[in-house]
């Protein structure tokens, strides 16, 4: 943002002296940590962090206009704490419910005349199940004035809120930093006629990098409808994990089947939403069959395992929960590396760098289990029973996976989850062969960040990997909970797991 003025002399007329003023830098620093808060590395807005801070401003809205409504009428019935956790509870149930009607997605959120309305219907039926909890528990959360001015200055405010944060938004998307960033698989017509479409809709909200096409002859341009191509499909998973692409649409036409599974082959791996273009073909189905970019019909074939919100739910589970067992495990933790300190000479941590979200390469804590001359960083051979590498101290470790609690600090930091496919070392094999030659779906299940525990080892799924069949195993088990992720899984993983670490099956 531009502080300084172009004009040589201040208003009194005296010479500019390039000076900026205390406030206006104040101001200017407190932008400039604003938006980077909210942006990523290609200064595109982060739709997760805007949909948390919108809830969190609707939690915060209730909350101090149930304090104003009471002070404002003077009412008696309740105690200021009391008022305060009832005011929490409201806020949040209006924040659940306002997440089942819809409100929180970049696309709700750019309509505020609907938000009026789903606010509305939210928040009236909050309020008078609070009236009725508290009737039936004996305690009147609010009196009745002071209910209908707490709730109609909860919808004033969080409705006035809506509109501005509207054309927030409209900027935001003018000025080309919250767009979905999107890639076209496919060349030829189909191609050409599907960007006319798109560019014919005016979408905004979209931002076209450029083509991916195998064709190498003339029939495939260097640019198409302006747009240049950028590669060939072997090019395509490297590109989407370093441009962070949020779409991706193919283009290839259904009846070129062969050519299109080939395509689909590799997408499945990526955690990006993927649509097939419905625009040239022949085949018509329902109408609820198709999803719809601006009037262009997509086949819906997978969207990301998680979408914005489930992936603020998600991070603030992760954060949580992974600082409350931290704080938890402290004392443990303290004790394992005093045993490993007193056991064999060499760091109490090892850190290897494995597989991480979007097959990017992160570097994973342990506690070190193996004597320091003979540990084995990318983990090229398996450990095995009686495995001399290991120490004593290691092989309990090991045993209980107590060698895994320093990847809560992974977890605090955002490179980990608490619940996830486990992260596996570059060279780590089954039997003699590397993971991604023995399973072709493997690179799928970087499609969620790597967890501390995960569906696969609470089954059993742990440890050695000596047979083509048990990573199979372990990555189906790991695909299947990525298709079906709910925070009441996670939740039921977490729960599960010390049972599961009591039969130490397979780990060595």
């Amino acid at each position: 943002m531009a502080i300084l003025s172009h004009d040589p002399r201040d208003n009194a007329g005296a010479p500019f002296d390039g000076r900026v003023s205390a406030p206006a830098r104040v101001l200017d620093g407190v932008r400039q940590r604003i938006d980077q808060a909210f942006s990523d590395k290609h200064r595109n807005v982060s739709r997760p962090k805007v949909l948390f801070a919108t809830s969190m401003t609707d939690v915060a809205i209730v909350v101090v206009t149930g304090f104003l409504s009471s002070f404002a009428i003077g009412s008696p019935e309740q105690s200021s704490v009391g008022l305060a956790v009832w005011a929490v509870l409201i806020a949040l149930a209006a924040t659940l419910e306002l997440r089942r009607n819809w409100s929180y997605s970049i696309r709700a959120l750019r309509r505020p005349g609907e938000q009026a309305g789903k606010i509305a219907r939210s928040l009236l039926p909050v309020f008078c199940v609070a009236a009725g909890a508290g009737y039936m528990i004996g305690t009147e959360p609010f009196s009745p004035s002071v209910g209908l001015l707490w709730l109609a200055g909860s919808f004033a405010i969080m409705s006035a809120a809506r509109f501005a944060l509207a054309r927030v938004l409209d900027e935001l998307t003018d000025a080309g930093r919250l767009v979905r960033r999107t890639v076209i698989v496919g060349g030829g017509p189909d191609c050409e006629q599907l960007i006319a479409a798109l560019e014919a809709d005016n979408l905004k909200e979209l931002s076209i990098l450029g083509v991916f096409d195998d064709r190498l002859d003339e029939r495939s341009a260097d640019s198409i409808n302006g747009y240049p191509k950028l590669g060939n499909f072997d090019q395509l998973p490297a590109f989407c994990r370093t441009s962070s692409v949020d779409l991706m649409v193919v283009t290839v036409p259904m009846a070129a089947e062969q050519r299109l599974m080939q395509i689909l082959k590799v997408l499945l791996t990526l955690p990006v939403d993927i649509r097939i273009s419905a625009l040239s073909s022949k085949l018509r189905l329902s109408s609820g069959a198709y999803s719809y970019i601006g009037r262009v019909p997509m086949l819906a074939l997978m969207d990301r395992p998680l979408t914005d919100w489930d992936r603020v739910i998600k991070n603030i589970e992760d954060r949580v929960l992974g600082t409350v067992l931290f704080i938890l495990a402290a004392p443990v933790m303290a004790l394992v590396a005093l045993a490993i300190r007193l056991d064999s000479k060499g760091p109490i941590l090892f850190k290897q760098r494995r597989f991480g979200f979007n097959n990017e390469l992160i570097e994973v804590l342990k506690f070190r289990s193996m004597y320091t001359d003979m540990a084995d960083a990318s983990a090229s051979k398996l450990v095995t029973k009686d495995d001399p590498r290991v120490t004593p101290v290691g092989r309990f470790i090991r045993k209980t996976s107590l060698d895994e609690l320093p990847q809560l600090i992974n977890v605090i930091k955002g490179e980990m989850a608490l619940v996830g496919p486990r992260p596996h070392a570059t060279e780590a094999k089954a039997s003699s062969d590397l993971y991604q030659t023995v399973v072709g779906e493997y690179f799928a299940r970087h499609r969620m960040k790597p967890g501390v525990t995960g569906w696969a080892q609470i089954n059993g799924w742990r440890g050695e990997t000596d047979t083509h069949e048990k990573i199979q195993r372990r990555v189906e088990a790991d695909l299947h909970y990525i298709d079906n992720w709910s925070l009441l899984f996670d939740l039921y993983i977490i729960a599960a797991t010390p049972f599961a670490l009591l039969t130490g099956k397979n780990a060595y």
